[in-house]
């Protein structure tokens, strides 16, 4: 026979009433009283019946997120923590990738993925903020990362200028003075990109530092465009001490063609990244990079979320969330 809530509640010496708020994660009630449900429920192997409860509710107790590539390190730990945050507030995440596609991401904002779900976090890389807002409907909506950042929308992203200038000035405290960039082109301003090299212009001015062009290497933000990247620099004879890459597996790619190539890190040249992806700690030599808040990113981009889902509504504008940063010095540019 199947349990029930009043099984739950029988169990756990509280009132039917009790139960429900404690499976909507209402949050007024006490934490002794929610324990004893849970332990209840757990026990007793009680599984809700979400679909009468949505039918019921409208609501679907499901958040859904949209990322451009799961295969990437950065977009894998941070959905990981997203679907944690989310967890520990009673919602589960659905997953969608885009791969970057323009119809991919404007079927994520009206088609049935939509539909399931009381809240959408958004990664769009190839829609613009109008494409967003004609399509993005009455459901909340919290943009994550720097392609669009419209006062139209909630965004909770990371403060990538002021880390890249840090990181950047490290290098330079350590007596580097021609540092490559790797995954950037030399015009770009905007994006995740252009506000890093923005970052970095910025640090070598206040240093005093010419900026050269010629140190800049477009690559697409892979291990293997790292790689060449790196190839392309030497086999053009252009100079550099160190290489910061955009982000951590370019400087991985980057620091394996040093390294085959027979130039010492950080000896010969230093390598940054920014990140700080699981696999910085445990590269040889371990990746000086950027720890850019993901845990923070993650725990305000879900209640940011919820807080609109629950009603609470903004003055008009989306409220825009800058994580904190960390430097992480490691071996290869200490």
């Amino acid at each position: 026979m199947a349990v029930t809530m009043n099984d739950v509640a029988r169990a756990a010496g509280v009132s039917l009433k009790t139960v429900s708020n404690v499976l909507n994660d209402y949050e007024f009630i006490r934490p002794a009283t929610k324990q004893r449900v849970q332990d209840a429920i757990a026990e007793l192997g009680y599984e809700a019946n979400l679909t009468a409860r949505s039918l019921r509710s409208g609501k679907t107790s499901m958040l859904g997120l949209v990322l451009s590539d799961l295969s990437a390190p950065y977009y894998a730990e941070l959905a990981s923590k997203l679907m944690k945050a989310a967890a520990r507030r009673g919602y589960r995440v659905l997953v969608e990738q885009s791969d970057a596609e323009g119809s991919a991401e404007l079927n994520a904002l009206q088609g049935p993925f939509r539909q399931l779900t009381d809240g959408l976090l958004f990664t769009p890389l190839a829609i613009d903020a109008d494409a967003v807002a004609s399509r993005a409907g009455k459901k909340p909506l919290v943009m994550l990362g720097e392609h669009i950042m419209d006062p139209r929308f909630d965004l909770v992203t990371m403060k990538n200028e002021e880390a890249a200038a840090t990181v950047t000035a490290h290098l330079l405290g350590s007596g580097r003075r021609r540092i490559a960039v790797v995954g950037a082109s030399p015009e770009e301003s905007a994006g995740s990109a252009g506000l890093r090299l923005n970052g970095y212009r910025r640090a070598l001015e206040e240093a005093g530092v010419a900026f050269d062009p010629d140190l800049i290497a477009p690559a697409e933000w892979r291990r293997d465009a790292g790689a060449a990247a790196v190839a392309g620099l030497l086999d053009r004879e252009v100079r550099f001490d160190a290489v910061f890459g955009l982000n951590d597996v370019l400087a991985l790619g980057a620091m394996h063609q040093l390294l085959i190539r027979g130039i010492e890190v950080p000896q010969d040249v230093a390598v940054a990244g920014f990140d700080d992806i699981d696999e910085a700690r445990f590269a040889s030599p371990s990746l000086t990079t950027i720890s850019p808040g993901m845990d923070e990113i993650a725990e305000r981009s879900i209640a940011l979320l919820l807080d609109r889902i629950s009603g609470r509504e903004s003055d008009g504008q989306g409220l825009h969330v800058e994580a904190g940063f960390e430097l992480r010095i490691r071996e290869s540019a200490p």
